[in-house]
This record gives structure tokens, C-alpha cells and sequence, in this order.
């Protein structure tokens, strides 16, 4: 039987205030997400599991090897997965979907672009975490599809996470998540596990294979993605940036967006929104280039 993982000390459970402000400017610096000293609690139990993997002996020894022995490039990978935060849910926001339905797809499908018999349709999901959103995306279109629509999709799932996209490439959700599924939606695309002990369901072949992940820092100066897409969703992410970076973030994405072509941010979002160049708002929350 495995050894459960030795505690560590309770001296060895806090980082520093010289630790934790480094490693708070350098996820903004490189991540745009700001973690002011009342996230250093939540660093810190984040943390942990980083420094029993690498068998140091306190939070702070996890500091110096970042910074002060010169591994931080080796190490940041892990450290952008411990800080992020991933919350997400399938059809979270549900108006945004019954938008997408009833009036994005239908007027996107007019554009000159996509005149003729089976046009293509690009969406983007900018902040992918697990997948939950970029699954309920091909869920939609793909129920528009079997009720006569003629287009086809591709979906793109980004995140700066990468342990995030494994789960999402993965595709497996526990029973509790999937319950915001809809019965018939998850009859047509989630295999339930033949355990039901298991307690899980994974997304059918069919969306899987409609469906990207690929690793991309918002922050980046330039995205690797096709600037034509036709809807990007980005929810809930721009809240975590300060000002400036969210008006960069968001002139990036629109950039990124085919004319005629929406973006659609969370509710708390929306103001920041307001200015940027060649975005109209069409909703409270959803933007047209």
C-alpha cells in the first residue's frame, strides 16, 4: 500500500511576504492575472502539492528554487496550473446559447463569406479551462445541425493551463458536472461509463473530434489562430486582468474576429468592453466586428 505524503511542518505552510510578492508580479507579468495579498491563502494551499512533488521542505524552499536557484523556467508550467483558476460548467450562462441558436448562427450563415451550400463555421472558446464550454458549443451546434441547418463547425479550446486541456482532451466529466446537461443532450453526446460506481460520463467521439485544445497565453502578443472565426467566446476571464491588459486582451481577440463576426464576455465584463475599436455591442454581453 502507497505511503500517504508526509505533512509538511506547520512553519513550512506559509510563503514569505518577500516569496509570495514575486511570485504574485511574475503571474501577472507573464499571465496578466493579478493575485493581490488576499489570494495568499489560497497560493499557498495551491502550492503544496508543487513542493511534495519535488521534495523540498517548505513553501518558502519552493521560492528559492524558483527564483533564487534558477528554475523557474523549468517549473512555471506547474506553477501557472497551481494559481489559475478553472471554473467552469457546462451551459453556464445559458442565455448566451439560446443567442448563439436563435440569432448568431442564423445571421452568420448570411454573410458573404459563408454563401453556399455547407459553410464552415469558426468559434472560438478564448479561456477553455476543463472544456465544459467549447463541449456545450459543439452540443448546440450540432443539435442546429440535426434539425436541417446546412453548415459545419470546428471548435477551438485555448487555455493557458495546461493541465486543464488534458482534462479537456480527455473529455471525461463527473456525474455532478454533467447534471447541467440537459437529459436529452446528454442521452445524444455523453457515454455514461459501463461502472456506474465510476460516476462518470465521457463526451461521444462525434463532438470530440469537432473539438481543439491548444495551449495560448492571452497575455501573448500574437495568437496562432485563424483570424476569421466567427464567434469567440471569452467569459469570465477578463475580470482577473487589470484595465490596461483587458483593453489589449480584448483588441487582440476582436482582431482575431472575421467582419460580421461576435465576441461574448461574462456579465461583469461587459463594461470593460466599452471603446474598443471596431466592436459593437449587440446585447449587454455580446459584441459584433
Amino acid at each position: 500500500m502507497p505511503l500517504s505524503p508526509t505533512p509538511l511542518p506547520l512553519t513550512s505552510q506559509q510563503l514569505s511576504e518577500r516569496y509570495f510578492r514575486s511570485i504574485a508580479e511574475v503571474i501577472e507579468e507573464r499571465v496578466g492575472i493579478q493575485l493581490p495579498p488576499s489570494k495568499r491563502t489560497m497560493v499557498e494551499g495551491r502550492l503544496r502539492k508543487r513542493v511534495r512533488a519535488l521534495q523540498l521542505e517548505s513553501l518558502d524552499a519552493y521560492a528559492r528554487h524558483l527564483f533564487d536557484e534558477g528554475r523557474l523556467a523549468d517549473e512555471f508550467v506547474h506553477l501557472v496550473d497551481c494559481v489559475t483558476t478553472n471554473k467552469t460548467d457546462f451551459f453556464r450562462e445559458p442565455a448566451h446559447f439560446d443567442l448563439l441558436r436563435e440569432t448568431l448562427v442564423p445571421r452568420l450563415c448570411t454573410l458573404p463569406a459563408h454563401r453556399g451550400e455547407r459553410p464552415l463555421l469558426k468559434v472560438w472558446s478564448a479561456a477553455a479551462s476543463t472544456g465544459a464550454e467549447a463541449y456545450t458549443l459543439a452540443m448546440v451546434l450540432q443539435d442546429m445541425i440535426a434539425a436541417g441547418h446546412p453548415f459545419a463547425y470546428a471548435i477551438l479550446g485555448t487555455d493557458v493551463s495546461t493541465e486543464v486541456l488534458r482534462s479537456a482532451m480527455d473529455g471525461i466529466y463527473s456525474d455532478e458536472m454533467l447534471a447541467a446537461v440537459p437529459p436529452e443532450s446528454r442521452r445524444r453526446y455523453v457515454m455514461t461509463a459501463r461502472d456506474p460506481a465510476r460516476q462518470v460520463g465521457r463526451i461521444v467521439p462525434e463532438l470530440r473530434r469537432r473539438v481543439r485544445f491548444r495551449h495560448l497565453n492571452l497575455m501573448d502578443e500574437r495568437y496562432s489562430v485563424d483570424r476569421d472565426v466567427d464567434v469567440i467566446f471569452c467569459r469570465n476571464v477578463l475580470i482577473y486582468f487589470d484595465r490596461p491588459t483587458q483593453k489589449a486582451v480584448l483588441g487582440r481577440l476582436a482582431s482575431h474576429l472575421r467582419p460580421g463576426g461576435y465576441l461574448a464576455v461574462g456579465h461583469s465584463e461587459s463594461m470593460s468592453v466599452a471603446g474598443v475599436p471596431g466592436l459593437t455591442q449587440v446585447t449587454s454581453t455580446v459584441f459584433r466586428r
